[in-house]
């Protein structure tokens, strides 16, 4: 697959798109089996179990760079949100809802009686909506580049960075999917549930009782910082981190960044 990046030396951090790297070998791989949908995931090493969650449109190859290190320590769980890298689409309307339901189904399967969730974009806010549902199995939340509704972001088709990260994940979409020549209707798909997705409120977020750290990059491009500061400001005892030099794809244009702060959130806030 041809990788899309714009990696210059003569370009600052947060105008690059490094390539997407590969998950580490060795993931004890598996397949949650749904009414309407099967959701791939891997498992690497071994403690308390923490799940990453990626961007929409992309897949769990993102966290390649996070993975070896936080598994010296957790048991880390990798999965492909619905209609996404290697998991199904299912049927129905493609909601941030139904997203964190098959995390439920996941950690169901795994029998996991508790999990931090540390999410990027699309998953961040999936681990938002699971720590105001579900507080009793979520021991943590890493938040970074959330949104609470559809005002909170800025028209990310007028950047070149996120231009670039949409044809690339369509390409990995056709090497990944079961459906490889389904990428437009998916992006449809998905282009309708963030344009009306989600609808989070002050009062759904003051009801979080569980760490949270809510992070961004400062030279984020899709999330507007006023909402950032929203969610921040209204979980009780949250944490507020902006990472400094990138954007909203830190996580492969600083990868050791944002691996520390994952690995300063779990010490301070959610595993001893």
């Amino acid at each position: 697959m041809s990788q899309v990046s714009n990696v210059s030396a003569c370009e600052p951090r947060w105008l690059t798109l490094p390539a997407t790297p590969q998950l580490p070998a060795g993931g004890r791989e598996g397949v949650v089996e749904l009414a309407d949908a099967r959701i791939w995931h891997a498992v690497y090493g071994s403690g308390a179990p923490v799940i990453l969650l990626h961007g929409g449109l992309g897949n769990s190859d993102y966290w390649g760079l996070q993975v070896t290190e936080l598994a010296k320590t957790c048991q880390v769980i990798v999965m492909d949100s619905r209609g996404h890298g290697r998991s199904s689409r299912g049927g129905g309307s493609m909601s941030y809802e139904l997203m964190a339901g098959d995390v439920m189904a996941l950690m169901a399967h795994l029998t996991l009686p508790k999990a931090v969730i540390i999410g990027w974009s699309d998953g961040a806010i999936i681990g938002l909506l699971l720590a105001m549902r579900h507080p009793d199995l979520i021991a943590g939340v890493f938040s970074f580049g959330a949104n609470s509704n559809p005002s909170g972001t800025h028209d990310f088709t007028m950047s070149v960075v996120f231009n670039a990260y949409i044809a690339r994940t369509g390409e990995e979409y056709a090497l990944l999917s079961s459906t490889p020549g389904g990428f437009k209707r998916f992006f449809d798909e998905m282009m309708a549930m963030w344009t009306s997705q989600p609808n989070i409120t002050a009062g759904d977020l003051q009801k979080i009782r569980v760490p949270v750290w809510v992070v961004d990059g400062d030279h984020e491009e899709a999330i507007k910082r006023d909402d950032t500061l929203f969610i921040a400001d209204n979980i009780p005892g949250a944490g507020l981190l902006i990472q400094p030099e990138v954007s909203h794809f830190s996580i492969l244009q600083n990868p050791h960044q944002f691996t520390e702060d994952i690995l300063r959130f779990l010490r301070e806030k959610c595993i001893a």
